[in-house]
C-alpha cells in the first residue's frame, strides 16, 4: 500500500505538470481535489474553462446538476476533501474545439498520471463520469451498458454516469430511464458510502 507521503508527492507532481503547455498555447492549471482516504473517487473528463479559472472541480452549471439534482448533497459535502477525491482524465482545461465545445484532453495526461494517482488513494467506491473516462477503465464496452449496470474497478464498486452537461440533452432523451430510475440507485450508493441517513432537504 502506498504511503501518505507518496500521495502528497504524486499530487504535487501533478500540480507542477506542464506536459501539455505547448499544445494548449496557454499556461495549464492542473486541478485535483481531495484526500487519499476520501471514500468516493470521482473521475471525469477534464475541467471546464470556468474551473480552469477557479481551480474548483465542477464549479459550473454541470456541477450544480451533479451535486444538487443527481447526488442530492450540499456543496459542503461535495467539497469536503475527506468525502470526495475529484480528478479527471485530463487534469487541465484543454481549450475550445474549432467546432464548439471543449477539446478532448491529451491522452498523455491519463497515461502519465491516472494509475499512479489512483494507486495512492484508499477509497471505497468510484464514480466515473463521461464516455471518455468510461472507455479508459472499461475499454470496448458500450457506454449505455456501463451506465445501467453496476461495475467493479480494482475490486470496488464503480458507477458510470453520463456527463451532467446541458449539452447532453439528446442522450438523456434517448435513455430516459437514467433520470427516472438509474440515478436513484446511484444516489443511494453515494449516500450509503458517505454514511448519510439524513434527507437532503435538511442538509441545506
Amino acid at each position: 500500500m502506498e504511503t501518505s507521503l507518496s500521495f502528497q508527492a504524486v499530487r504535487e507532481d501533478i500540480l507542477r505538470c506542464r506536459l501539455c503547455e505547448k499544445r494548449f498555447g496557454f499556461e495549464p492549471h492542473p486541478v485535483v481535489f481531495g484526500n487519499e482516504k476520501a471514500p468516493i473517487v470521482q473521475i471525469s473528463q477534464a475541467p471546464s474553462r470556468h474551473v480552469h479559472i477557479t481551480r474548483r472541480p465542477f464549479d459550473d452549471a454541470s456541477g450544480r446538476t451533479l451535486r444538487g439534482v443527481w447526488y442530492r448533497i450540499t456543496d459542503e459535502f461535495f467539497y469536503d476533501p475527506d468525502r470526495f477525491f475529484l480528478t479527471s482524465m485530463g487534469h487541465c482545461y484543454p481549450g475550445k474545439a474549432p467546432g464548439g465545445g471543449d477539446r478532448q484532453p491529451p491522452r498523455v495526461c491519463a497515461r502519465t498520471w491516472m494509475h499512479r494517482e489512483l494507486a495512492t488513494v484508499q477509497n471505497e467506491m468510484y464514480v466515473i463520469i463521461g464516455s471518455l473516462a468510461a472507455g479508459f477503465f472499461f475499454p470496448g464496452q458500450p457506454f449505455p451498458d456501463l451506465v445501467f449496470r453496476d461495475q467493479r474497478l480494482d475490486g470496488k464498486p464503480a458507477f458510470v454516469l453520463p456527463h451532467p452537461s446541458p449539452l447532453n440533452s439528446r442522450w438523456f432523451a434517448q435513455y430516459p430511464l437514467f433520470l427516472e430510475r438509474r440515478i436513484v440507485a446511484i444516489r443511494r450508493a453515494v449516500h450509503a458510502t458517505l454514511g448519510m441517513d439524513t434527507p437532503f432537504s435538511s442538509l441545506s
